[in-house]
């Protein structure tokens, strides 16, 4: 073989070199695998309104996120329809793991049974990520109501049906424990929809509202503030933080009733495994800085990480567990 002929080969046999590693290179960037994650900001869409315990727990841990991943999550609240707008959008979004969701699960288990028109379908067209914490809802109402605990709220509205009015946003999880808790008792209540948690929180600490169920996280500053009165918490065991307040549990005709508020991260379907993990990892390392437990065991909530499979699982039993109170009590929104 000649010198140049020698050349030309070398050079031939280089060049498809170089053709085949650019192939695997498209590949593995096609497949996702070798990116590296996040390469841009985030969207963390909140689907309700700013001020609500999934905003505040976005930007405390949007915050953190960023500090490690050195990309900035953008925390966007897109309400309406009970949060299912913005839920919808993370289900349209690309599967890239750069836009996501903190939103109150427990909601989005319960708009399969509320809805009639769902676009969507929570087990197949979302990824679960991770749960954020566990917030237990605090059952208040106005300084104005003559009521101490759960028992005599249900007397009153027993006694006027309809006259106790309860501002909530309907299909949303403070909803639904509103109605097991008239399931339970025959209690008579007046549901006046909100656009959601704090617009709620407003209207019966100015009075123009009698009874509220929220999270504590939300619920707990104006209960501080005398704005608010304490009658119950919805968790299985009394809040050290406030023991003197009865569980709801104990209120007779209600034992075991427990509910709250289930801050989790979701994203869209296909969302690849070492995405989901790492974020649900990082999540949880985050919720165990002592700082972040502080401050949210200071406001009423626990962290409640959880594997995107043990999401998983959860949101499955919430969705058959709320779909029955939704049957029995009727309610369904267009």
């Amino acid at each position: 073989m000649t010198r140049c002929t020698k050349r030309a080969s070398m050079a031939i046999v280089a060049a498809i070199a170089a053709l085949a590693a650019t192939s695997v290179l498209a590949q593995v960037t096609a497949s996702g695998t070798a990116q590296a994650w996040p390469a841009k900001a985030i969207r963390m869409i909140i689907p309700v309104p700013p001020g609500g315990t999934s905003d505040i727990l976005a930007r405390m841990i949007g915050q953190k996120l960023t500090e490690t991943w050195g990309q900035q999550i953008i925390v966007e609240s897109r309400p309406g329809a009970g949060g299912n707008i913005g839920v919808d959008l993370v289900v349209r979004a690309a599967a890239d793991g750069h836009t996501l969701c903190l939103m109150d699960v427990g909601n989005l288990s319960i708009s399969p049974s509320m809805y009639t028109k769902l676009p969507f379908d929570i087990l197949r067209d979302l990824t679960p990520v991770t749960m954020v914490s566990y917030s237990t809802h605090l059952v208040t109402v106005h300084p104005s109501v003559p009521a101490r605990n759960v028992g005599e709220v249900i007397a009153l509205a027993k006694k006027n049906p309809g006259k106790l009015n309860f501002p909530t946003a309907l299909g949303s999880a403070a909803h639904l424990a509103g109605l097991l808790m008239q399931q339970r008792t025959g209690a008579q209540w007046v549901y006046v929809p909100t656009k959601g948690g704090q617009n709620s929180i407003l209207t019966v600490a100015t009075g123009e509202g009698d009874l509220l169920i929220m999270g504590m996280l939300q619920t707990l500053p104006h209960v501080k503030a005398g704005r608010l009165k304490p009658i119950a918490v919805s968790s299985d065991k009394r809040d050290p933080g406030m023991p003197n307040i009865a569980t709801v549990a104990e209120t007779p005709g209600l034992e075991g009733f427990f509910t709250g508020s289930w801050q989790g991260i979701i994203g869209p379907a296909k969302l690849s495994a070492d995405i989901t993990n790492k974020i649900a990892l990082e999540v949880r390392r985050i919720t165990a800085l002592p700082d972040v437990v502080e401050k949210l065991s200071t406001q009423g909530t626990l962290p409640r990480p959880l594997t995107p499979q043990e999401m998983a699982k959860w949101l499955a039993t919430e969705k058959d567990r709320w779909a029955k109170v939704v049957k029995d009590s009727g309610f369904k929104i267009e």
